[in-house]
């Protein structure tokens, strides 16, 4: 994980303040999901306890990544971080128009990144996986072509990891959906195999119900809670922080901002 050493304030001038880190996610109606996303922002927090880390969502919950931005940065810069694993609408809309002020700037998302892969083959590992199952990767999905590509590029790390095929299926957006790669992997099985479906979501919701449904013989735990994604989310933030500061600029008479608990619901 690289945390970068903040730049030193001419003589004179104030320190500025660190940006202050916004992870934004999709929002769910699932209690489960959401505690699995402030979960992952609960070890940002632990880590780096000097960080103001705050919630955001693009859907269903609040705040919304808009509001979240504009309270942050009469204050201090922002560096908007994606809990999305590809881009999408999500992130060339929803975030881009929360960042685009001067003085706040949004990461890349979590994915694709080895350490995703090794969480992926950590859960199959926990859900049984054997020799002679085939594995289909299930992503949520999106009509970004760019986004298809990221997830296919996760199927082609976790190929390598374990040394056996991948199958690729999407829950929306993109084509061969859940349901049709399950089919197809049952189609390549030796009499004993199964079906493990690798489950490429942060958290339970509705996209992982959908998973569930889909036909497979065993289907995997999404990626959080892991502590591993606090150094993504981490190593993201370092990437785009340098970015946040140099456009940001103090509002007349406003005062540091005051850290608070990473979840703001």
């Amino acid at each position: 994980m690289t945390v970068p050493v903040p730049s030193a304030a001419p003589d004179g001038a104030p320190e500025r303040p660190a940006p202050v880190l916004v992870g934004c996610s999709h929002g769910t109606d699932s209690d489960a999901g959401r505690a699995a996303i402030r979960s992952i922002l609960t070890d940002v927090a632990r880590v780096r306890p000097d960080l103001d880390v705050r919630e955001a969502f693009v859907d269903v919950q609040q705040p919304e990544v808009a509001d979240v931005v504009a309270d942050v940065l009469p204050h201090a810069p922002a560096v908007v971080v994606p809990l999305l694993l590809s881009v999408g609408f999500h992130t060339r809309v929803d975030v881009a128009a929360a960042v685009d002020r001067p003085g706040a700037a949004a990461s890349v998302p979590l994915g694709p990144d080895p350490r995703l892969v090794a969480i992926l083959a950590d859960r199959l590992a926990e859900a049984g996986l054997a020799d002679a199952d085939a594995v289909v990767l299930a992503a949520a999905g999106s009509s970004d072509p760019a986004a298809a590509d990221a997830v296919r590029a996760a199927a082609a790390g976790l190929e390598e990891h374990l040394g056996r095929p991948v199958h690729v299926g999407f829950g929306a957006g993109a084509h061969p959906r859940v349901p049709v790669a399950v089919a197809e992997a049952r189609g390549t099985l030796a009499q004993d195999g199964r079906v493990v479906v690798a489950s490429y979501l942060l958290a339970p919701g509705y996209f992982l119900d959908r998973v569930l449904e889909a036909g497979a013989d065993v289907v995997s735990a999404p990626l959080a809670p892991d502590h591993r994604l606090a150094d993504v989310v981490l190593d993201r933030y370092a990437g785009s922080r340098a970015a946040a500061s140099a456009a940001w600029e103090p509002s007349a008479g406003s005062s540091p901002a005051v850290a608070g608990p990473p979840a703001r619901a």
